[in-house]
């Protein structure tokens, strides 16, 4: 049952906390799909939905996948975001605006830069230099999932892989300061190596559900 704020309470705190974390890594999936997954009944995966429906958590649509009725569809809404951690987040829209007012552009961008810099020392030591670039992008994958991205892989062809966020922890941080991501655009680069070309193909920042990005290999 969910709390005043949203959060969630009781035996079934671990089914509802799947089922939010399903739907966060999809563009929506049916009650069956969601029961297959978790290796529950979809009377009961359809219980919680009903649930998180009534909290606002969740919509329905229904979606023609053929011939037959068509399928309830579940996504996330917009309030959903509330159980997804922001780090920090009054605190660090703070800090940035006091940078910007003390520091001014120049300083924050020299700020970026030192902290781009730490970023590929730290993330450079946990990837293969001279690995496939299928586990590269896993190992980036795998820092990135341990931040709070909620990442994964997904291989488009031969040479060819999707890197992709489900969540931003510091979303409002990066709206505030587009800095952000460009500075995080050139720490995938420098992480993955010489030979890699890296292109965003879905941004939060824009309205899309998550970030993603194309990395394939190059002629160096």
């Amino acid at each position: 049952m969910p709390l005043k704020d949203g959060r969630y309470k009781g035996p079934h705190l671990a089914t509802r906390r799947a089922i939010l974390e399903i739907l966060k890594a999809s563009d929506g999936q049916s009650s069956i799909e969601m029961a297959n997954e978790l290796g529950i009944s979809s009377m009961a995966i359809r219980q919680h939905l009903q649930e998180l429906e009534q909290s606002g958590d969740v919509v329905s649509t229904n979606d023609s996948r053929g011939v037959g009725r068509p399928t309830k569809v579940w996504k996330l809404t917009n309030l959903s975001e509330r159980h997804f951690p922001d780090r920090h987040r009054d605190l660090m829209l703070d800090l940035i605006k006091s940078i910007k007012d003390v520091m001014g552009a120049k300083g924050m961008d020299r700020l970026l830069a030192q902290r781009s810099k730490e970023q590929v020392q730290l993330y450079v030591k946990q990837v293969p230099s001279g690995a496939s670039l299928k586990r590269r992008v896993e190992a980036l994958a795998n820092i990135r999932s341990k931040e709070g991205y909620m990442a994964e892989t997904l291989k488009e062809s031969k040479d060819s892989w999707i890197l992709i966020e489900n969540h931003c922890p510091i979303c409002s941080a990066a709206k505030a300061c587009v800095g952000l991501c460009s500075a995080e655009m050139d720490v995938f680069k420098q992480t993955l190596g010489q030979g890699v070309s890296i292109k965003r193909v879905e941004h939060m920042i824009a309205g899309d559900r998550r970030c993603a990005y194309q990395i394939r290999e190059i002629d160096s």
